[in-house]
């Protein structure tokens, strides 16, 4: 509890507003020959600041260590792609993006969102700090650099001539442990009249649908629009709008300009956003802090089942490796004697093992194989692709369990 201070104002952090225990970190899956090894846990204890309500998880972990070489790759979600997709269209349509514009990604990953602007004929350039996703990248024609981003990275940038006019991160501001640096970086590497937009898990949404299966050590912040003004503004950023997209549970996608770009008006969706947080409570400590006993809720409900489903002789097996299940299964300590094996469509972490419960990653055909009685969805926001992808399972009487918000069969 010492010295832990806020990421963003520096205040000394006192407040705890979820306590999740002790958790390996959630995307370090291993292989057969190591599970026999020690393997590292961290605090996974998540505080509030009483002065500038910023929710986060001190940097147990430096970034280099989790990003570094990634086993995340956008483009095997099918929803995720076409999210991308439908973006570029409604930014090239709302800014008249064209040759002359160049749109900068950080964490542009395998490409999945960059390659709709090259389509188009717009100019791109991918900033992925994994040089093994940005090699995918780069097989597709997507120019990427191996850095991560800061006033350092963004200064280079301006120095070779390039300012973005568009500056975008999906995904990306929850995980950066330096948020001053990376929004400062910003700032330098967009054009007078650029846009930045952003795209975080929404903690309004976190609280509200119990997702606390989202925090884990990859994600240093948990951001409601209050506290993410107040981070932009410092650093001379004005959020002239907003979105409230469906990705992740429920997301938010802010736009940014440089405070004294005058030609872009802050809507109304901003005023509503910021004044439906205010009236929730977003700027008062207790707000946060009964947040807890929902979670253990969660835990028992989960654990009732998988008890009463083993002890009926059913087998439960789980769907996706997503890190948000490893945060769920290891806080609930639910290990093969509960769910034989999970699949996952990655071939990237097929074969390997769920960090801290060693749950084997099988590929999908396993489950026709195999017919469980239950499939437990793990990635639980993309439950109705999931549903329509193994269909399949409903064909000898085999049910969907999703944890999340609150335990629920579907037949």
């Amino acid at each position: 509890m010492h010295n832990i201070n806020c990421r963003f104002c520096g205040t000394g952090l006192h407040h705890v507003f979820c306590d999740l225990g002790m958790s390996p970190l959630a995307n370090s899956y291993i292989k057969k020959d190591q599970l026999n090894a020690m393997e590292r846990f961290f605090p996974l204890c998540v505080y509030v600041c009483e002065k500038c309500y910023l929710v986060q998880l001190p940097a147990h972990e430096n970034p280099e260590e989790i990003f570094s070489d990634y086993a995340y790759f956008s483009s095997f979600s099918d929803a995720w792609v076409q999210h991308a997709k439908d973006y570029v269209a409604m930014m090239m349509a709302r800014f008249a993006f064209n040759t002359d514009s160049l749109v900068i990604e950080i964490a542009s990953n395998d490409g999945y969102l960059l390659q709709h602007f090259k389509a188009r004929g717009v100019p791109i350039l991918g900033v992925e700090p994994a040089a093994n996703v940005a090699k995918v990248a780069e097989e597709k024609g997507i120019p990427s650099i191996v850095k991560f981003f800061g006033v350092e990275t963004a200064k280079s940038l301006v120095a070779e001539g390039k300012q973005a006019d568009l500056l975008l991160g999906n995904n990306v501001l929850a995980h950066v442990p330096d948020i001053n640096d990376f929004v400062a970086g910003m700032k330098i590497a967009l054009k007078p009249g650029g846009v930045i937009t952003m795209e975080f898990p929404h903690l309004l949404k976190l609280m509200e649908q119990n997702q606390f299966d989202t925090i884990y050590h990859e994600h240093y912040s948990y951001i409601s629009f209050v506290a993410v003004e107040r981070v932009f503004a410092h650093h001379g950023i004005t959020l002239f709008d907003v979105d409230e997209i469906w990705t992740h549970g429920g997301s938010l996608r802010i736009y940014g300009r440089h405070a004294q770009d005058a030609t872009k008006p802050v809507s109304d969706k901003v005023v509503e956003l910021r004044q439906r947080e205010l009236d929730q409570g977003f700027e008062v400590i207790d707000h946060y802090l009964n947040y807890n006993e929902k979670v253990n809720k969660v835990k028992r409900d989960l654990l009732g089942f998988l008890i009463s489903a083993k002890e009926q002789g059913k087998r439960v097996v789980g769907y996706g490796a997503p890190a948000k299940g490893n945060t769920l299964l290891n806080y609930c300590g639910v290990r093969t004697d509960f769910v034989e094996y999970t699949v996952d469509r990655s071939p990237y972490k097929q074969n390997l093992y769920l960090p801290g419960v060693h749950i084997p990653i099988e590929s999908p055909e396993k489950i026709e194989h195999t017919k469980p009685d239950y499939v437990l969805i793990l990635p639980w926001n993309l439950r109705d692709e999931i549903v329509k992808q193994m269909a399949v399972v409903r064909t000898w009487g085999g049910k969907f369990v999703v944890p999340i918000p609150a335990l629920e069969i579907i037949d």
